[in-house]
């Protein structure tokens, strides 16, 4: 149960969707040099060592303890295919417009879950999704920002990490928040450290290069750690909203260092993908609520 400090929550979560936007703006600037693979190699291996390091002395074999090491060894490899292709279309396509595009996730979610989970989709969810995609074709829309390769790789991005969403609310009833953490930092590190040689070809960076590849495992490994902690302190209707101020985060980072600024219609799109995920989370919300008193007025009745 959270701790009753919302305001913390929401700090944290800020700091987390700032630490997401530098490792995106930051792989943008490195997939220009350096072979995809061997970034995500980096922001895994890197992401392992900072866990190992602070929990790994407290929580010991709890770290790595699960019944279901299969599922989360999947799980893992979906979140690792949602970094890779979002690297690659970071390549191509601005920054704000790309971190928008992958927050149509809720929406898939919602679909897939209906499908795999057959779980009901209420006639407002429909609407909020139908709604969601308009806001991507306005960003998509022929003479945007986006390229065609962009929005492939940023589709195949945001399909993974559906998936991993759909096996993350399947395992968290039953496994350890941080055990998930680590098996994804766990499994990232060996599956690219197996496919090196598919891809490393000598390239040395130099000293600069090298702090700003391995700062992608630190952006990763300590957004996802201040997520963990602010879920801590707030529940998840309250720090639903402040997910997308990464979106904010992202146009001015893309300002800043890559002189992007999204035009009227990619920022009305942005909004309406916001606002349409926001609302399919807050549904979920009211439906969990409605649910668990139900279930307190039945043992009351009894």
């Amino acid at each position: 149960m959270p701790e009753g400090r919302p305001f913390i929550g929401i700090l944290l979560m800020l700091g987390a969707g700032l630490c997401f936007a530098a490792l995106d703006a930051t792989s943008k600037y490195l997939v220009q040099i350096f072979p995809v693979p061997m970034l995500v190699w980096s922001r895994y291996t890197l992401h392992m060592l900072l866990m190992v390091i602070f929990l790994a002395p407290s929580m010991r074999t709890r770290l790595i303890a699960t019944k279901r090491p299969l599922a989360l060894t999947v799980r893992a490899l979906l979140l690792v295919g949602t970094t890779g292709f979002s690297f690659v279309a970071y390549s191509t396509i601005p920054l704000a417009e790309g971190t928008a595009f992958l927050f149509v996730t809720p929406l898939i979610v919602v679909i897939l879950a209906s499908w795999l989970l057959k779980e009901s989709v209420t006639p407002a969810r429909w609407v909020a999704i139908i709604a969601g995609f308009a806001g991507v074709l306005l960003i998509a829309r022929p003479g945007g920002a986006l390229t065609t390769q962009g929005i492939f790789f940023m589709s195949l991005a945001a399909i993974c990490y559906a998936v991993y969403q759909i096996q993350t609310r399947q395992l968290s009833a039953s496994e350890n928040t941080v055990t998930m953490l680590f098996y994804t930092a766990l499994v990232g590190t060996v599956s690219m450290s197996l496919t090196a040689p598919l891809y490393w070809h000598g390239i040395s960076p130099d000293w600069l290069q090298a702090l700003l590849i391995a700062s992608l495992g630190i952006y990763g490994g300590t957004g996802h750690l201040l997520m963990t902690r602010a879920f801590r302190h707030a529940p998840a209707s309250i720090l639903s909203p402040f997910l997308y101020v990464q979106l904010i985060w992202a146009m001015m980072l893309g300002w800043l260092f890559y002189d992007n600024l999204p035009d009227l219609y990619s920022v009305t799109g942005m909004l309406v993908i916001a606002v349409s995920s926001l609302s399919i989370a807050l549904s979920e919300r009211n439906a969990k609520l409605k649910l668990a008193r139900a279930a307190a007025d039945r043992d009351t009745a009894y």
